[in-house]
């Protein structure tokens, strides 16, 4: 179970973040989605580049006929997917290579719109948010769950380094501010803040 996410305006264009789609039905589901909204796909992001935020990436680029923009820091952790898929039992897996890099404090924009670049690893080395200043979200990958934090002991991963990404860049966005994480559902800064026994403050 893996939260992909479209954002999209009154334009029409849109853009496609973490697709977890590895089965057929699912991709049919994205494309359906799409054109039943009469949408316009311009870019692909990857929060980061583990296995079940990526399985789409190909699927989407070849598609939609756009660029995948990830974080340089992550590089090595999408192109360690391909050997490690089959283990796990996904030998459908096509590879996809990023063509853009991204760094904190740039915009991703599209239509009328933009996102912001927050820089938060600890979960992946590279792993990044957007946040969406006009709207009061983030889209925030695998690093702050609903009561949890993303986990920490794959390669790359960092308690202490996660925990100051949620305290540096996450919290201070503001308490009125939803994340939508990469797993399960959306929460809010102000309740994390309160209440996660994780990375609660007082």
């Amino acid at each position: 179970m893996e939260n992909t996410y479209i954002l999209h305006d009154d334009t029409k264009e849109a853009v496609i973040i973490d697709p977890g789609c590895y089965e057929r039905y699912e991709q049919e589901e994205l494309k359906e989605f799409i054109a039943s909204n009469d949408l316009k796909v311009v870019k692909l992001l990857n929060t980061h580049c583990h296995i079940d935020h990526v399985f789409g990436n190909q699927f989407v680029k070849d598609h939609y006929k756009v660029e995948l923009y990830i974080h340089q820091e992550d590089e090595a952790t999408l192109r360690a997917v391909k050997a490690y898929a089959p283990a796990y039992g996904f030998t459908n897996y096509h590879e996809a290579y990023p063509d853009q890099f991204l760094n904190e404090g740039d915009e991703v924009r599209f239509g009328s719109s933009s996102i912001e670049v927050l820089f938060v690893p600890g979960h992946a080395p590279g792993h990044i948010a957007f946040y969406s200043k006009e709207d009061k979200f983030c889209i925030g990958g695998d690093v702050l769950f609903q009561g949890s934090i993303g986990r920490t002991d794959l390669p790359g991963g960092d308690f202490e380094t996660l925990i100051n990404s949620i305290h540096k860049k996450i919290f201070p966005l503001g308490d009125d501010v939803t994340v939508y994480s990469g797993h399960g559902p959306a929460t809010n800064i102000g309740y994390e803040k309160k209440s996660n026994p994780f990375c609660a403050v007082a």
